[in-house]
């Protein structure tokens, strides 16, 4: 499983979602839109040109992606269960 952080340096849900996984022990790469134009054109591509931050993809093990948009934890669990 792969999961991917689009985030921004001052967002205090997307500080929130990294600590979360930390606690969890789940790794995660983080991309900030905020400093690097590539990740926020790659955003708006994979979320259909939504740039609201924090936006989560997991890409499962079989290759299926999830979205997620904001800090969800109740649906951040049911994906990552």
């Amino acid at each position: 499983m792969n999961i991917k952080i689009y985030s921004t340096v001052s967002c205090p849900y997307c500080k929130m979602l990294k600590d979360y996984l930390v606690s969890k022990n789940i790794s995660f790469e983080e991309k900030l839109v905020d400093q690097d134009e590539e990740a926020k054109a790659e955003m708006a591509q994979v979320s259909g040109g939504f740039l609201g931050v924090p936006f989560v993809v997991v890409t499962k093990d079989d290759g299926t992606k999830e979205t997620v948009i904001g800090f969800d934890k109740g649906k951040l669990e049911e994906i990552l269960k």
